[in-house]
């Protein structure tokens, strides 16, 4: 190896943020050359009440024919009352609109696998090997429904 190659490695218990931002641009950098990646869009619904208060949001993103979520959060008093099934159809529906008919997202066990099977999920990729018996679940749902413009019930 040349002297001008000569390595050095660390590691660290921490990202350093000089580093980590060198990282983030290279790899920025090499995947906008390798991909249209300005054709990525965020997509995003959220559920409020009466007052505007938000209580429920999913977000995610669209590329092509594929739809991303990428998080799905309801408030603890607000659960088991059906709003994140009608949160992850309306998200799903706007990506349609967009052209989309495969829907994926990533959960561990300790979260929504089941709401998500309910919703027609199906798992493709189970991960173990994470502290507690916890597992990580890739889950994908195609679909061909045309978007439907059901009005949130008021």
């Amino acid at each position: 190896m040349p002297p001008e190659l000569q390595l050095s490695f660390s590691a660290h218990d921490e990202i350093p943020l000089e580093e980590g931002a060198i990282v983030d641009a290279g790899l920025g950098e090499s995947n906008d050359q390798a991909a249209p990646l300005h054709e990525v869009r965020q997509l995003s619904c959220f559920a409020r009440l009466a007052s505007g208060i938000v209580i429920a949001g999913a977000v995610g993103r669209t590329w092509g024919t594929c739809c991303e979520l990428q998080q799905l959060w309801v408030s603890p008093e607000y659960r088991r009352q059906g709003i994140a099934s009608r949160l992850v159809r309306t998200f799903e529906n706007h990506a349609r609109c967009r052209g989309c008919h495969t829907f994926y997202l990533e959960t561990f066990s300790f979260q929504a696998p089941d709401l998500y099977r309910s919703l027609g999920y199906e798992v493709k990729l189970a991960l173990q090997g994470f502290s507690s018996g916890i597992s990580k679940y890739t889950m994908v749902r195609e679909s061909t429904d045309a978007p439907s413009f059901e009005p949130w019930p008021r």
